[in-house]
């Protein structure tokens, strides 16, 4: 198994779009990252999961899920960085290989001692733009493949057909 802890507020202010985000609004470069995350995550099958530190959260730590991506909100006093160290030791096995997304050097060495890989804000961002591109290729694809009617039907029919099908006029 594989799992990507995202150090959530270092990808946001790495990737440009989630800063622009951020300028406006932080809820909504949080949440833009969450549906990137939960893309990589369906399309590569590893675990993800996102932490925020309470730097811009302040309150008690909180765990969810949304579009299956673990979240985690730090309590108030603790870092993403210790948090991510506690899970890299709590997750990290045998069986399961375990990438931190961070730009963080400081934390980047500190995961390599723990046995976990890093992957920078960077590279992550490179790996989602091959995902997208791949995805695209792969609606190209099947529109391409699409079984065509066996009966041999002018595009004008076929077009009459279709909307007939999704039941407009």
């Amino acid at each position: 198994m594989v799992v990507l802890i995202v150090d959530g507020y270092n990808i946001i202010g790495a990737w440009d779009e989630l800063q622009g985000l951020k300028e406006k609004e932080i809820g909504q470069a949080r949440d833009r990252l969450i549906e990137m995350m939960a893309e990589y995550q369906a399309y590569s099958a590893h675990r993800v999961i996102i932490v925020f530190d309470a730097y811009y959260v302040k309150g008690i730590a909180s765990k969810f899920n949304q579009y299956n991506v673990e979240i985690i909100f730090t309590k108030e006093k603790e870092t993403a960085d210790e948090c991510i160290e506690k899970l890299v030791k709590k997750i990290k096995n045998i069986k399961t290989q375990v990438y931190v997304a961070t730009s963080d050097y400081a934390e980047q060495r500190t995961i390599f001692g723990q046995g976990a890989l890093r992957k920078s804000a960077r590279e992550l961002l490179i790996d989602m733009s091959d995902i997208e591109r791949e995805i695209k290729a792969s609606i190209e694809v099947h529109k391409q493949e699409q079984k065509h009617s066996k009966i041999d039907l002018d595009q004008e029919i076929l077009e009459k057909f279709e909307k007939m099908r999704r039941g407009e006029k």
